[in-house]
């Protein structure tokens, strides 16, 4: 990246303009910061997912955790602690989903091919790809009923979503 890409004011103008759109019809001003149905979810960054309405959920009802892969990381660890003690978090989703760039390749191909596109080290990032999405998840779920701060405090499930269909599928 140039400097001049790094530091271009302009770059975000779009999405501000967006922004003074949707603001200009918000009606949630002092609306509490807990999940409402109780539900805390972990899945992919992948744009293909809208978390909230594939549940048939909306504005304040969950706590969303986006990582690679819907993998359940150290920092999504410690929003599911949060989310259980001060949140109102008493069930939690862990959701990978069909054609996922963290489920073609382990985390060697993927620091690969970063490096062959930007020519950088990344190897001392850590996705967590895995091609075994079912072991994978497993051991997600896991980790979290588990958890000396989670586990007695929610319900954890793993599940599998299809980017094709729309449709959920309890793994877990």
């Amino acid at each position: 990246m140039t400097e001049d890409a790094a530091t271009d004011v302009h770059a975000f103008d779009d999405l501000l303009a967006k922004n003074r759109e949707f603001a200009a019809h918000f009606d949630q001003e002092g609306f509490d910061g807990v999940a409402h149905a109780g539900v805390l979810m972990v899945t992919c960054m992948d744009s293909r997912i809208v978390p909230l309405e594939m549940v048939g959920l909306t504005f304040g009802d969950a706590k969303i955790i986006r990582t690679p892969g819907g993998r359940v990381t150290d920092s999504a660890l410690a929003g599911c602690v949060a989310g259980v003690h001060l949140l109102r978090v008493d069930r939690i989703m862990v959701v990978p989903h069909s054609r996922c760039a963290m489920a073609a390749a382990d985390d060697d191909v993927i620091i690969e091919k970063i490096r062959q596109a930007s020519g950088a080290d990344a190897s001392w990032v850590r996705f967590g790809a895995s091609a075994d999405q079912r072991r994978t998840l497993q051991r997600d779920v896991e980790k979290l009923r588990h958890h000396p701060l989670v586990g007695d405090r929610a319900t954890v499930g793993g599940f599998y979503y299809d980017v094709d269909t729309g449709l959920l599928e309890r793994w877990v």
